[in-house]
């Protein structure tokens, strides 16, 4: 089984391995029920989706009819004014046939302007403030990825208390030095704030630049699941953090295997001769 610990400070242990529902937008639902099954088996009992996840909330939803009680469940509006997210929000409550969500996020809330639009006065946060006064929402998170996300979710933080954040994570991208500096400046901001800290790219290879794409994940993917291993065990060796799922289902197995068997942090020089080996690359650079 995977350990649990504290999602921040709302009260719920989770899983420290998340689900991440972005692997569903584009099955049948023959397709997705094994993969959900597979949570069970693992004792996986946090979902994350979002409403641009093409179907992924509707394949969500009949599984949830029978087990919403065993997950706390994200979900993400990219909308960034008032009214769109409002009811994005209430969309995507009712696309999971659920009464409420545990977590609701602006999703990939990193631009600048779409950032002000966004935490102002009419924008995408006054929505779900609203909807976590009428009890449609029980807590508010962001999320964002690219160099500069760190640094926003910083300035998140300082405009309005956020219980979550979520942002890329991997050894290869902690190696930009200007990167791994603005991260670690929001990981202690969120210890010291009781802020859950989502991580996601844990198994990165490198963009695809040009190439085939063999893999539904818009990145290329480790697939040999020693080299999973090391990528997931050493981002569950930072204590605190969570780790969100991949978006193939073909490689989730591999992933939840590898967070099941977690022990330790490999050390800097096997992630460095893995860096060299397999030629990983950032994917923000």
């Amino acid at each position: 089984m995977i350990a649990k610990a504290p999602f921040g400070s709302t009260g719920h242990e989770s899983t420290r391995t998340l689900f991440g529902a972005a692997a569903l937008g584009f099955l049948t639902q023959a397709e997705a029920d094994p993969t959900l099954d597979l949570l069970l088996e693992h004792g996986i009992n946090h979902i994350d989706t979002a409403a641009s996840y093409g179907d992924a909330e509707l394949r969500l939803a009949p599984w949830l009819a029978q087990h919403r009680d065993r997950f706390f469940l994200a979900t993400k509006t990219g909308r960034r004014d008032r009214a769109g997210a409002h009811e994005e929000i209430r969309r995507s409550i009712d696309r999971l046939g659920v009464d409420r969500l545990d977590l609701l996020q602006l999703h990939n809330l990193v631009d600048v302007i779409e950032w002000e639009t966004a935490l102002r006065e009419g924008g995408a946060l006054e929505a779900a403030v609203e909807a976590r006064n009428e009890g449609l929402v029980r807590f508010i998170g962001v999320t964002g990825h690219g160099l500069t996300v760190a640094r926003m979710h910083v300035r998140s933080l300082e405009r309005f208390p956020f219980d979550s954040v979520l942002l890329p994570y991997s050894y290869v991208q902690m190696r930009d030095e200007h990167y791994a500096t603005d991260f670690e400046a929001l990981a202690a901001v969120c210890a010291d704030r009781g802020v859950a800290l989502q991580t996601i790219k844990a198994i990165s290879l490198a963009p695809w630049d040009g190439r085939s794409q063999t893999a539904a994940t818009w990145y290329e993917p480790l697939r040999d699941q020693a080299e999973i291993d090391l990528a997931v065990h050493w981002v569950l060796g930072r204590p605190g953090v969570f780790l969100n799922t991949v978006g193939d289902v073909a490689l989730l197995p591999k992933v939840l295997d590898a967070a099941s068997r977690y022990e330790s942090r490999p050390s800097d020089e096997t992630m460095d001769e893995l860096v060299s080996r397999r030629n990983l690359v950032p994917l923000f650079a």
